[in-house]
């Protein structure tokens, strides 16, 4: 387990201190030890990331492989394109001394399209010498070319440099009859860096169908993925997370990831010859099973198949360590996972489990599949119902495993849609202090979060209030427009983002679970795009629901991320005491205290998801709950009529509307909606729309009754 996820799980201030401690002292010895590079950092190939590098016209790639370094002589060969290409050996003793490189080809392989050639039977003249010693080598050249109007030598100066990683290469070639503002600049990478599959999956999930063998790519996955990011998927369209291709476009664009593309589960297996040893067998007649398997997988880093899949996994030398064949059938699903909890459940993680719910029947999307297997879970998709009789094994099943986690644990995945409702699921996860991370369908993770952060990378949220100013309101209507349900799900990479303020709630945990995707998003932000934390907690939690005593260390998590990821705005949600329309989704005084004293630099907060009826003012701050939410199927003049009809309703002006916009709905229908409604409303930043309702709080404070009850 790597040592940021345990700074993550766990709660204790002590622990996080030292751990910080420990971390800081590494990261100085590491930082030392880059400080002094060797001449074996140099010595390997390297090859071009062509995205960051000047074209290369007809040869399209350049590559250079060191052969010898040492403080006064280097040896490589420059090679020009890969088939079709042109190389060249550099015997280059340094210090000041003139080598001679002798000409065997006319070819000017930088700018081959260039009417310049070389002269064959004369020298390349080079003086080389380390102006950082095994970090910068420079080279000064004279060569002799032939040009439409004669002979004459052309002077260059390269430099070719180290990164402090030992990773990246950046070579540069500057010439005084080339403008100086557009020097030759090629970025290598070593050979075999970042190198990396990707295939593309179906959009077809059914047991009878394409499941058995995109479950067995997905652990697949889990196996490989665990000794470096080595195999990648990119979901169909259809699928919650948007973002697959846009990620791994990311990834080769700015973290010099090379992928290579793989067609079928038989390339893969070969592709990954050697690195997987092992499967487990799976029942398509008792679908329950494939979720035991995933268990099994991640303990014993196996692949899932079913019985037809079984040849093609022995053909590449895969042997068999569990088969499920017959084994649960006639057991219910309580039956089966008390048999797997008595089974594997000591040797599981006790810091994440994975719920495998969402789709039910003969249909199953293990996205997160991969993930669980990285962290050894536990997977189960037990129900969480504590009302339906029907369920009470199961819950109480559920309910064992969750007090059986380590406190501030992470439950990865979703509940089943059969089975029970969001509400139960993370009101019984909250009650353990245990973070719900949805959904079942979170792709790639076992990948993202082995990619870091950029050298130097530092979270900058888009803030628009600005220290020591008073953000009056006029007497108009104010509108903020929120979404919420994770970025990688919503209208990030849909039409008209960055044409109005928006805010957008960011998944805190993928600070640690995907640290590039979040740096992406931030990359990608616009001075319209707004970061705002969440939900309830250092991830999905219900507040009422968390033990009281246990709620300020849970916050404290929560500004812990809002510091790194420079968020000055939280937002809340909880539906522990029912459904959001029935329900009361309303927060009491006593938690809303928490909030206000453990984030005393939050500029203000949310709460709710469909309106609530929360609006607080304290403390020079003020907590609003959502008055609207624009679901993604209304028709946008019924929306408009809404908003006009809210706007009536509440006459006193300034009025501000908090505004939650359901993650289907593009921003340019949002837009087209928000510029129908005229010059009396005007829609604003969140945090400037927080302290101007603080500046001037029409609103009527109301917090749910500390004795409130539901309604039997």
């Amino acid at each position: 387990m790597s040592p940021l996820f345990v700074m993550k799980i766990y709660g204790s201030r002590r622990f996080v201190v030292l751990l910080m401690v420990v971390l800081a002292v590494l990261g100085f010895l590491a930082a030392e030890s880059r400080a002094a590079p060797r001449a074996e950092d140099w010595l390997g190939k390297w090859v071009l990331i062509e995205n960051e590098s000047s074209n290369l016209d007809l040869y399209g790639t350049v590559s250079l492989d060191f052969r010898s370094v040492e403080a006064g002589k280097v040896l490589l060969v420059e090679t020009w394109g890969e088939g079709r290409s042109h190389a060249e050996t550099l015997d280059l003793a340094l210090g000041g001394a003139v080598n001679e490189v002798p000409i065997a080809a006319k070819v000017f392989a930088s700018n081959v399209f260039m009417g310049l050639r070389r002269e064959i039977g004369g020298m390349r003249r080079i003086r080389a010498g380390w102006e950082k010693e095994f970090q910068v080598l420079a080279l000064q050249e004279n060569v002799p070319i032939q040009s439409s109007q004669g002979k004459r030598d052309l002077k260059s100066r390269s430099t070719i440099s180290l990164d402090d990683t030992g990773t990246i290469m950046t070579w540069t070639i500057s010439r005084p009859t080339r403008p100086s503002d557009q020097p030759l600049s090629f970025r290598l990478k070593k050979e075999g860096y970042r190198d990396s599959f990707y295939m593309e999956l179906a959009d077809d999930w059914k047991i009878e169908s394409l499941l058995p063998e995109q479950a067995a790519l997905i652990t697949l996955q889990g196996v490989v993925n665990r000794e470096a990011p080595l195999l990648y998927f990119i979901y169909p369209e259809t699928w919650d997370f948007r973002f697959t291709d846009e990620i791994l476009d990311f990834y080769k664009e700015k973290k010099q990831f090379t992928f290579t593309k793989i067609a079928s589960l038989r390339r893969a297996l070969a592709a990954f010859e050697g690195k997987v040893h092992k499967y487990v067998v799976w029942d398509p007649e008792v679908r329950t099973s494939l979720i035991v398997a995933f268990t099994v997988a991640g303990l014993e880093d196996a692949i899932v198949v079913t019985e037809d899949l079984i040849p093609l996994v022995e053909e590449f030398g895969l042997k068999q360590v569990e088969d499920f064949r017959g084994r649960f059938t006639g057991m219910n699903d309580f039956e089966i996972y008390t048999w797997a909890y008595n089974a594997y459940w000591d040797r599981c993680n006790k810091d994440a489990i994975v719920w495998m719910g969402g789709e039910h029947g003969n249909r199953m999307k293990p996205g997160v599949a991969d993930f669980g297997m990285y962290h050894r879970c536990f997977f189960t998709d037990l129900s969480t119902d504590a009302k339906d009789p029907a369920e009470a094994d199961e819950y109480k099943l559920a309910d064992k495993l969750f007090s059986e986690m380590n406190e501030m644990g992470m439950c990865f995945g979703w509940h089943s849609y059969k089975k029970d409702k969001e509400r139960d699921h993370v009101k019984l996860a909250s009650s353990h202090l245990i973070r719900v991370s949805g959904l079942h369908t979170l792709p790639n993770m076992s990948f993202n979060t082995q990619v870091p952060l950029s050298p130097g990378f530092e979270f900058k949220n888009n803030h628009n209030v600005k220290d020591g100013v008073r953000y009056v309101p006029e007497k108009k209507v104010y509108i903020a427009a929120v979404q919420t349900d994770a970025l990688g799900i919503g209208a990030w990479t849909r039409p008209g983002r960055g044409e109005i303020p928006y805010a957008w709630q960011v998944t805190p945990n993928w600070l640690w679970m995907g640290p590039s995707i979040l740096e992406m998003f931030y990359d990608q932000g616009t001075p319209n795009d707004l970061f705002i934390g969440g939900l309830s907690g250092p991830g999905y939690m219900y507040s009422k629901a968390i033990p009281r005593d246990k709620l300020p260390m849970a916050l404290r998590k929560s500004r812990e991320y809002m510091e790194t990821l420079d968020l000055s705005v939280f937002e809340i949600m909880d539906y522990s005491e029912g459904a959001s329309v029935e329900g009361n989704p309303d927060l009491p005084q006593s938690v809303v205290d928490v909030y206000f004293e453990e984030m005393p630099d939050a500029v203000g907060f949310l709460n709710g998801y469909a309106p609530a009826y929360t609006f607080v003012h304290q403390d020079g701050r003020a907590m609003l709950s959502y008055d609207y939410y624009m679901a993604p199927g209304r028709p946008e003049a019924e929306v408009r009529a809404d908003l006009l009809e809210l706007a009536a309703i509440n006459e006193v002006r300034p009025y501000f509307l908090l505004l939650h916009v359901r993650q289907w709905s593009d921003i340019s229908r949002v837009k087209a909606i928000f510029d129908s409604l005229g010059p009396a409303f005007e829609v604003v930043s969140l945090d400037v729309f927080l302290k101007m309702a603080a500046e001037d709080p029409t609103f009527e404070n109301y917090t749910r009754p500390e004795d409130w009850m539901p309604e039997e």
